[in-house]
């Protein structure tokens, strides 16, 4: 399975260009899709919902598959499993239709894009996307609900940065409100120096950091550190309400796993399903021990350099994406920070910023620059990181929100 928002982000680079037409931007999108070496899909198939005949048509078919004859078409009464896709964006399936069957398709993947359309039994998907993979098992679901996301944000962009204009005069207003919300760069917390800086793309963005404290305790500090997958407003939007949702539920002393089951469900039900956010939550206390609770919700995965052993360890995921799955759940995980050890929070604006070749910063680059650093203080190793990637990316066009916290252990 592919890293989650990698996947999403080579998806979205897949429509760079202009298309006229939805038609056209799936057709392009799920041919680079089939032909990319990293994603394992050797096959796919577009399918449109036609109103009149209840039914879907097929429009679209590249790769290594058999042909289907031009414009079969497959009766929705046929396949009520689709009516989950309104929901559950993607399902794998034993394929009963006759003709498909003759053509060698046993198992068959649906993913639901677009606009839903209503019909008496319920919404289903105005275009169902049918990869073919070697894998053609549940394992395979998480990548085709990420295809989903990514191909339906793809679809809607344009009328949302309409819709966006419409709203910059308000931009300054936006960014004096983000800017008063994110906490001072420094904080001293018992064994531990931190320092944190966001930087947005543009007057406002979808990066957030915050440092919380639970109300009357000072003996247990959170960091959180996140990215709204949309631009400019709409992402500022959602990085405050998360930030506001963030500091009311922490007061409840409430465990981790459950209050970000608690945001994602808040959010599920408040945006769009396509602005998801990833977000990292790590909780520090006054151990001696240093133990560091943590939780990743499909955020880059943080870096931990260990400085007695000289090795990096590399905190991954332990949940999905917030937003678009209200029944995700978030696994708690714990490691320890240890006199000197570092730790760097970071936003893929850092180690996806590409230089003039087209290659990315990257997190091998950012771990060895990490542990070139690991002496200096928190300020400095999160300062040195940021002007790297600058100059890193410098002559380029290339930009996207950045943000960096750096967690040392000093005594």
């Amino acid at each position: 399975m592919m890293n989650q928002r990698r996947l999403y982000r080579t998806i979205e680079s897949f429509a760079s260009q202009h298309f006229k037409t939805d038609k056209e931007l799936l057709k392009h999108v799920v041919n680079e899709i089939v032909k990319d070496e990293n994603i394992d899909i050797k096959g796919g198939r577009i399918w449109q919902f036609e109103s009149s005949t209840d039914s879907y048509r097929l429009i679209h078919q590249i790769g290594a598959i058999d042909k289907l004859d031009a414009g079969y078409r497959i009766q929705l009464s046929a396949y009520p499993l689709f009516y989950r896709l309104a929901e559950h964006r993607s399902l794998i399936a034993n394929e009963t239709d006759k003709y498909l069957r003759k053509k060698g398709i046993i198992k068959y993947s649906a993913t639901g894009v677009g606009e839903k359309i209503e019909t008496k039994k319920g919404p289903v998907p105005q275009y169902v996307l049918a990869f073919n993979s070697d894998l053609m098992e549940a394992s395979l679901l998480s990548d085709l609900n990420i295809i989903s996301l990514a191909v339906s944000s793809l679809l809607s962009g344009k009328k949302i940065e309409q819709k966006a204009h419409l709203l910059e005069k308000d931009l300054d207003k936006a960014r004096e409100i983000q800017q008063s919300i994110l906490p001072q760069h420094a904080l001293r917390f018992h064994h531990y120096d931190l320092y944190g800086v966001s930087i947005p793309d543009r007057v406002v963005g979808g990066d957030f950091f915050d440092y919380l404290f639970a109300d009357g305790e000072q003996d247990r500090l959170s960091i959180i550190i996140g990215d709204a997958a949309s631009k400019g407003f709409r992402a500022a939007a959602q990085a405050l309400y998360i930030v506001g949702a963030l500091r009311m539920g922490i007061s409840f002393h409430t465990k981790i796993s459950l209050l970000m089951s608690r945001v994602n469900k808040l959010l599920n039900k408040t945006f769009s399903e396509e602005q998801f956010v990833t977000m990292f939550y790590a909780e520090l206390s006054n151990d001696q021990k240093g133990l560091m609770l943590y939780a990743n919700a499909g955020h880059n995965a943080p870096i931990v350099y260990r400085a007695k052993e000289k090795q990096v360890e590399m905190l991954d995921a332990t949940g999905q994406i917030l937003g678009p799955f209200p029944q995700g759940t978030y696994r708690v995980e714990n490691t320890r920070m240890n006199n000197g050890d570092v730790a760097v929070l970071y936003t893929d604006g850092i180690t996806e910023a590409n230089n003039s070749m087209n290659e990315p910063y990257g997190e091998k680059r950012l771990a060895s620059l990490v542990a070139e650093l690991h002496t200096f203080s928190a300020q400095d190793i999160c300062r040195h990181i940021l002007d790297d990637v600058y100059r890193f990316s410098s002559g380029t066009d290339d930009s996207d929100d950045r943000t960096v916290v750096v967690i040392k252990r000093v005594n």
